[in-house]
């Protein structure tokens, strides 16, 4: 089959907006990823299980636990930006994508 002209940029630009978009997604798993190592590891661990010296003082449960697991999204990305207990809240240094990116970053680590 014989694409003319017009077909082949129409194809070109839909691969290079695919493409995009995924590599926005990696993005933003990259940094949420950068962010919690930065700020969570040292307590929730760099696999969320809480298994640190710091959250084993503080009874941090892991991010696979039942209780955390049935949090909703809006929940946990408001222990995010408002704290909880001795957890700081994040809320003026975070933005609320990187706080949507942070709470899908903790569902991936929950499923580990």
């Amino acid at each position: 089959m014989k694409l003319n002209w017009t077909m082949r940029v129409a194809l070109g630009a839909g691969v290079l907006a695919a493409m995009g978009m995924l590599s926005a997604t990696a993005r933003s798993d990259d940094k949420a990823a950068a962010t919690y190592k930065q700020k969570c590891a040292s307590c929730h661990g760099p696999d969320g299980k809480g298994q640190t010296p710091a959250g084993k003082a503080m009874k941090v449960r892991s991010f696979a636990d039942p209780d955390t697991q049935k949090m909703s999204d809006q929940e946990l990305a408001g222990v995010i930006e408002k704290g909880k207990g001795k957890m700081p809240k994040y809320g003026a240094s975070m933005k609320p994508d990187e706080i949507k990116d942070m709470v899908a970053y903790i569902r991936s680590l929950g499923k580990s």
